[in-house]
């Protein structure tokens, strides 16, 4: 990033000495408003929510530019709540939100990048991914699909990816939620003790679970060879929603405001128009 990003309990990752375990995942500051606690959060949220549909409005109208929005985090980690409560009053005919699972056969016949690269937004446009590119430096390698060869190959591929988006109009932010391993078996628990959320539960999580050390690892990893200063990675704290929030909304106006999108002059006298 080259301009001011504002105060939040993000972690703008730099560099390879980033650690993982030093960003706590608890964390609710600093924010410039300090506020306590989601009602205090409430105001600032609001506003940021009727800034965004603003200029997205401006992006969306001048069709140069566009966004892409990367989520990743652990299971539970709240994708689909931060990425649906950022996108909370914005119009849905600007925006493009694409989840990655397992790739097919016919994705898998094709270079790692592939399927990806068809989801990236067209100019005007926000793109989101619900898991993304990353998923293939990160199960991987947990579950030792590849080897580390393959996966440094891999970062250069993905770095060399993102600059050319970038290259070509697209701004590139990518989030990654940190919960703690004590955050998320209450998620899931609270998944197994609310039958409205059972079907959210799957117990192939646990067993992903049982990796949690290996993918901290693999995810500093990625982080840190994978964030260059035109497609950062944040780390953001996410034991709590609200500063979750909070920090995801403040980073993307920002970057928003950053873009200056215009709308574009009229090609026609509007004074010379009547309507009858």
């Amino acid at each position: 990033m080259k301009f001011d990003l504002p105060k939040t309990s993000a972690v703008l990752v730099k560099g390879k000495s980033f650690r993982l375990a030093d960003v706590d995942p608890a964390s609710e500051k600093p924010f410039a408003h300090h506020p306590k606690n989601r009602e205090d959060a409430t105001p600032r949220l609001l506003a940021l929510e009727r800034r965004m549909f603003e200029l997205q409005e401006l992006l969306y109208a001048e069709h140069k530019q566009a966004l892409l929005l990367v989520f990743q985090a652990m299971d539970t980690g709240g994708k689909d709540g931060a990425i649906g409560n950022l996108l909370t009053g914005v119009n849905p005919a600007g925006v493009l939100v694409s989840s990655f699972k397992a790739p097919s056969a016919e994705e898998l016949s094709h270079d790692f990048l592939w399927r990806i690269h068809a989801q990236t937004p067209k100019h005007g446009n926000i793109g989101v991914f619900n898991r993304s590119h990353y998923e293939d430096v990160l199960i991987t390698r947990v579950h030792e699909f590849i080897d580390d060869k393959t996966a440094k190959q891999r970062f250069e591929d993905i770095n060399n990816f993102e600059s050319l988006l970038v290259n070509n109009g697209t701004r590139v932010l990518k989030f990654f939620l940190h919960i703690s391993k004590e955050e998320q078996a209450e998620r899931l628990q609270a998944r197994l003790d609310d039958p409205a959320k059972n079907w959210k539960f799957d117990p192939n999580d646990l067993k992903e679970r049982a990796h949690w050390d290996e993918y901290q690892a693999v995810y500093e990893d990625a982080l840190r060879h994978c964030s260059p200063s035109h497609a950062p990675w944040f780390v953001v704290p996410a034991n709590q929603k609200w500063a979750r929030d909070l920090a995801i909304a403040e980073i993307v106006v920002a970057t928003l405001e950053d873009m200056k999108p215009q709308s574009p002059v009229a090609t026609f006298d509007p004074k010379a128009q009547v309507i009858e």
